[in-house]
């Protein structure tokens, strides 16, 4: 009963205070994925934020903080709410398999555990998993470019955005617009814009490597990347390195005057407080952005602007 081939294995998380219990599933489940262990609710949740389990396997009684907490601790998380969560508890009664799908559980197994079942119940919901993730991601696409689209933007961005507030660290955000993309679609037709706007994506996500860097099309032929860990100084070298990137595609332009396709850069950086939001950091690149373009386009500005 293995899974079927997938890319990445999948990340399992067993919560139990009994290590004669974890162990006892870490050996009925040794093969089906990578397998992470907590003794605590406590460190489950931190295990949890780290490694971002596909699913977890939760005890419902331990110590400090119960299994129905730590669920319900889960499933208001934003990074942590698709996880699927299987308790795993003597009880048997109606009233606490309830109790267990209310607190956002996917499934209930019963002690004492029977390995086939076990195993059942854990492919099941790994295979749904895997196509809800697939599912999610298609909905996530831009269908022209196969980036990110802007609902995914608003996402991800609300993510990061709570994620560097509590961490205290600089996320950057960068918007970039194909100059005179208009007189591009004139002249060479629609087709052609459709293709060159592909390219353009296509070099973004190459140039945006480094783990949590969304490339997503916010619009026509406006794209923005967003920058974990990055400050002022960052964002600035990420956008003249990706301005460079552009250049160097070479793609003509004849109704342009610098007779390439180039882009105009906004961008800013913040360390997330009380005071601020996601709508000032989209409204800070895009002021830059406006100003990018005001001075001549094809170049990088940062906000705060220059007096």
């Amino acid at each position: 009963m293995d899974l079927p081939n997938t890319p990445f294995p999948a990340r399992l998380l067993l919560v139990d205070d009994s290590p004669t219990n974890l162990r006892f599933l870490a050996h009925v489940l040794h093969n089906m994925g990578e397998i992470y262990f907590a003794t605590r609710g406590e460190i489950a949740l931190q295990i949890a934020r780290d490694k971002h389990p596909d699913l977890i396997l939760l005890d419902v009684e331990m110590p400090h903080m119960g299994g129905y907490e730590v669920c319900q601790r889960l499933k208001q998380d934003p990074l942590l709410a698709e996880a699927a969560v299987i308790f795993v508890t003597s009880h048997q009664s109606m009233e606490h398999e309830i109790q267990a799908l209310e607190a956002g559980a996917v499934d209930y197994i019963s002690k004492p555990l029977n390995p086939p079942i076990v195993r059942a119940r854990v492919k099941t919901h790994l295979t749904l998993k895997q196509q809800s993730d697939k599912l999610r991601q298609l909905a996530n696409r831009d269908g022209l470019t196969g980036v990110f689209n802007r609902r995914a933007f608003d996402e991800l961005l609300s993510v990061e955005y709570r994620r560097h507030l509590r961490t205290q660290i600089p996320l950057g955000l960068v918007m970039l617009d194909v100059d005179y993309f208009k007189r591009y679609n004139d002249f060479y037709g629609h087709l052609q814009g459709d293709d060159c706007l592909r390219q353009i994506a296509n070099t973004l996500v190459m140039a945006s490597r480094r783990p949590a860097e969304s490339v997503c099309r916010y619009g026509g032929e406006e794209f923005v990347v967003l920058l974990p860990h990055c400050d002022r100084a960052a964002v600035l070298q990420y956008g003249l390195w990706l301005r460079e990137q552009i250049h160097q595609l070479a793609l003509p332009h004849e109704a342009s005057d610098m007779g390439i396709v180039t882009v105009s850069i906004g961008g800013s950086a913040c360390i997330p407080d009380e005071r601020t939001s996601t709508t000032t950091m989209i409204q800070q690149s895009d002021s830059a952005l406006y100003d990018a373009k005001r001075q001549g386009r094809d170049r990088v500005c940062l906000y705060p602007l220059p007096e």
